[in-house]
């Protein structure tokens, strides 16, 4: 018999806790899996931590835990995966917009070899103001990622326990959770799931979070790309703008030469490329000299820790 971990991350959602609540327990318990529910209180500002509490004491399967102020999303969810004991984890949203009845299905899917499932909302109930900016934030990131999934925001996925006990969260990383299981070499795929209107209260995500994802992403690509090699990346930059200054640079010398032997070359004195010349290498030794800071910081680091066959 399997345990399944639901971890639920919560933020001013008082209204729709116990009927979250209800709907994950007509979902599970006629299934063969035991369950626990983790609520992840980010800083609520209304009673939803004292309701998560009372639940708590009710069922021993729901387990509160509570932040003093609010961190974000992806630092609840991380705390809920080093909390949770389960072979299956589920992460949704609070809002009642994630559907528990999906949850069984989900798990069929990863039974079937997969390490991760995220929920694709097809069919969305928000306004048209959320939904075409994110189809294009979702586009952009499949194609520079190269995972085809459509929906990189849903609260609704699916993981095995090895995935989140290797991943580790921080910022506003909850969106790239598949890139950065990706990263550690396990597969991802997508399930259409439904997507329900939103019964209580408004989003807490405004315009703000279509901008500062995309920043995220640059940061999630750069450091699952050049993270273990810096030099790879500040090292090739600099080679590029060193040896494209040395070259004018070499390119004038002969020229000054030319003009002091022979007087048929130029003066250099005062000319523009000279300058560009100087700040080409002057800029790409700086850069080489990063890439070798970064190498000396890289190694003075614990080694990234490889993901074992067979290892929970």
């Amino acid at each position: 018999m399997s345990l399944i971990s639901l971890v639920i991350p919560v933020y001013n959602e008082e209204e729709s806790l116990l009927e979250l609540y209800s709907q994950i327990r007509e979902a599970l318990e006629p299934s063969i899996h035991e369950f626990e529910v983790l609520f992840i209180d980010d800083g609520s500002q209304d009673k939803s931590l004292q309701i998560m509490d009372e639940l708590g004491r009710e069922d021993p399967r729901v387990k509160a835990i509570g932040f003093q102020r609010n961190h974000g999303k992806a630092t609840a969810l991380n705390t809920g995966f080093q909390k949770c004991e389960g072979d299956y984890v589920i992460t949704m949203d609070a809002d009642l917009q994630d559907d528990p009845n999906e949850i069984l299905d989900l798990i069929a899917i990863l039974d079937s070899g997969w390490d991760m499932v995220s929920g694709w909302k097809k069919v969305r109930h928000d306004p048209i103001g959320k939904r075409w900016p994110s189809k294009l934030y979702n586009f952009t990131v499949s194609t520079l990622s190269g995972i085809p999934i459509h929906d990189f925001n849903c609260g609704l996925k699916a993981y095995t326990r090895k995935v989140v006990k290797n991943i580790e969260l921080y910022g506003e990383m909850h969106r790239y959770i598949p890139v950065l299981a990706k990263q550690k070499g396990f597969s991802c795929t997508e399930k259409v799931v439904s997507h329900r209107a939103r019964k209580y209260g408004e989003s807490k995500y405004g315009i703000k979070r279509l901008f500062t994802g995309y920043l995220d992403l640059f940061t999630v690509m750069f450091l699952g790309t050049y993270m273990r090699k810096p030099m790879h990346f500040f090292g090739l930059a600099g080679m590029v703008l060193l040896v494209s200054g040395m070259g004018i640079l070499a390119f004038l010398s002969i020229q000054w030469f030319r003009q002091y032997l022979f007087g048929t070359g130029q003066w250099i004195g005062g000319r523009p490329i000279f300058y560009i010349g100087m700040l080409l290498s002057i800029i790409g030794g700086q850069f080489i000299s990063m890439g070798l800071l970064g190498e000396l910081i890289t190694s003075s680091l614990h080694k990234e820790k490889p993901v074992i066959h067979g290892d929970d």
